[in-house]
């Protein structure tokens, strides 16, 4: 039986108008998040990974193609659809601690606010923000002010208050973007604790490189399109470090959207000389990517001539598609 996906973007466009220039945030975004993934957005500024993060929690509207969350089809709400959606299946986590705190509540009125608001009885509401308040580790807290808690213990109330509708996904703008490591590796405990309990689907930008040590999967985009995934590799023999530990073991992957393109990274298109049109080859070994010439970036003499020298290592990932390009015609 297949799970139908928790969220489903196809050809996602955004496209945002200032004054008479119009910026594409999104170009065509494919996506598919499976119900209870804790994965990550990456990408550089601009890259348009927020503006796919508030298109999923109804903050904003994308201008054409698909997008499905929950079941709800949000290019065909109407604005008070998506208030009532934003309620009921998104909770938000910013960097910015205050957009989701008041500071003159102590733990346990910042987290049942919210239920108050939608009218949640009196036992019910303080029933759930005490199992939140423990979920996050903050019961010996419950009774202290924000200005008691540490950056990190603010955090905490931020999730637990993010979880007080139920949401079916949570939606973290770099959550620990603020915090030390340690901190950051308490919190992404926590959320993956909250997913093991309550099922929950987990969507967080990022822009640490290491976040993959803390996700299922990391997507990364680029120029508003989905470029590469990176996941936890599962294999008999486990790497270990220099003290025989074991460490995980991860692999990029390129994405390819819904009409088969994929991107290539401008680095990689100079590096190897290719301009805007490549030679793809069938071979034994899988499917082989050649630059041909007439493109915009020269290829160097040295290149076409010099043999290959072996890899130090088995490549991965992106540099397993493009290790093919280094052979000689």
């Amino acid at each position: 039986m297949t799970t139908e996906p928790l969220i489903l973007c196809e050809n996602l466009v955004k496209i945002y108008k200032l004054d008479e220039i119009e910026i594409i945030a999104l170009q065509g975004l494919d996506l598919t998040v499976q119900p209870g993934e804790v994965m990550s957005l990456v990408g550089s500024s601009g890259s348009g990974k927020t503006t796919l993060l508030n298109v999923l929690g109804g903050l904003d509207r994308p201008a054409a193609g698909r997008l499905v969350v929950a079941g709800n089809d949000l290019l065909k709400m109407t604005d008070r659809d998506l208030d009532d959606y934003r309620r009921r299946y998104v909770g938000f986590v910013w960097q910015q601690k205050a957009r989701n705190l008041i500071p003159y509540l102590n733990v346990e009125q910042n987290v049942e606010l919210p239920m108050i608001m939608s009218g949640i009885a009196p036992r019910e509401r303080r029933a759930w923000s005490s199992e939140l308040i423990e979920a996050v580790r903050l019961g010996h807290r419950r009774h202290h002010r924000l200005a008691q808690l540490s950056g990190g213990e603010q955090q905490r109330v931020a999730i637990a208050i993010a979880l007080a509708n139920r949401p079916a996904l949570l939606l973290g703008d770099e959550p620990t973007g603020e915090l030390d490591s340690a901190t950051a590796e308490v919190i992404f405990d926590i959320f993956h604790q909250l997913n093991r309990t309550y099922g929950l689907t987990v969507v967080i930008v990022s822009h640490d490189p290491q976040i993959a040590r803390f996700v299922d999967r990391v997507v990364a985009i680029r120029d508003g399109k989905t470029s590469s995934e990176t996941i936890r590799r599962t294999e008999t023999d486990e790497a270990t470090d220099a003290a025989g530990a074991s460490v995980p073991v991860f692999e990029e992957l390129v994405m390819l959207d819904s009409a088969g393109r994929l991107q290539v990274p401008k680095e990689i298109r100079e590096r190897y000389g290719i301009g805007d049109r490549m030679r793809l080859e069938e071979t034994p070994d899988g499917l082989l990517l050649r630059p041909v010439a007439g493109g915009e970036f020269t290829v160097p003499a040295k290149r076409l001539t010099e043999p290959d020298e072996p890899p130090a290592e088995r490549p991965r990932g992106v540099r397993r598609w493009f290790a093919g390009l280094r052979r000689p015609r």
